[in-house]
């Protein structure tokens, strides 16, 4: 253990004794109760010598970890905090999402066309084993209701941010339900106004076009209008006349005076 580093860093709030050994992929070790990171000493000296870089820390109340007196401060979500902080601190970026690998096969440009005009039902779900990205067109021509300078401007955005955080949304659809559970059978009074592409191809899945057309929605959303154009995904811009036409008249009807 000649070569072992130990060293406290700031993660979450506190700070967190760790050890730490050899370099290449990182792997962190987490003890349970009632360890250290010294029950991890075989481990770090072996995967060590086979070219990985171990840390060890002391978890949260442990050894030379801080210890927070208040038990509230023990959640899953305080020690998920803790690993993250400390991921960050040693530098370690994630591993691109199976979605971003797929996405970097292509320009930034080349995505945003492919996104343009997703007809329905024809693209709704990819084949097994192709990359829904993959399976997209990429339009010869654009429509007329954009320019490549638009494309450009924004392709120059995503090059600058990546696809993740977009994704993310996505991502976090099933955390969403579950954060929701509370309003489970609530209701939106308030007047509202869905304009919807009945070509966008997000419309026709998970049974969406069937709920809509049932009038369905008005059971938790009593007082919303909703108004169908023809059109695909950027609606607004595609159909931007009509569109525009009917957010002044939800503006202007006289029953949300």
């Amino acid at each position: 253990m000649s070569d072992l580093r130990q060293r406290r860093v700031r993660t979450n709030g506190i700070w967190m004794n760790i050890a730490e050994k050899g370099r290449g992929p990182l792997v962190l070790l987490l003890h349970g109760f009632p360890q250290l990171w010294f029950s991890w000493n075989y481990q770090i000296t072996q995967l060590a010598k086979h070219g990985y870089r171990v840390v060890a820390p002391d978890m949260r109340g442990y050894g030379d970890t801080d210890a927070p007196p208040d038990p509230a401060s023990y959640t899953v979500i305080h020690l998920v905090g803790d690993i993250i902080g400390l991921l960050d601190e040693l530098g370690e970026e994630r591993e691109p999402g199976r979605a971003e690998k797929a996405f970097s096969r292509y320009d930034c440009l080349t995505v945003m066309k492919k996104f343009l005009l997703i007809d329905a039902p024809d693209h709704e779900t990819a084949p097994p084993g192709v990359e829904f990205i993959d399976f997209l067109d990429t339009p010869i021509s654009l429509p007329p209701w954009i320019t490549e300078e638009e494309l450009i401007f924004s392709a120059s955005k995503f090059r600058k941010s990546g696809f993740t955080g977009p994704l993310n949304y996505f991502r976090a659809m099933d955390l969403n339900w579950e954060f929701l559970k509370p309003w489970q059978g609530a209701k939106i009074t308030v007047p509202a106004k869905l304009i919807i592409g009945d070509k966008d191809v997000w419309f026709h899945t998970f049974g969406t076009k069937e709920y809509m057309e049932k009038g369905a929605y008005k059971n938790f959303v009593p007082n919303l209008e909703v108004v169908f154009i023809d059109g695909h995904r950027h609606i607004q811009q595609e159909k931007a006349e009509e569109v525009t036409h009917e957010i002044l008249s939800f503006f202007n009807d006289p029953s949300l005076m």
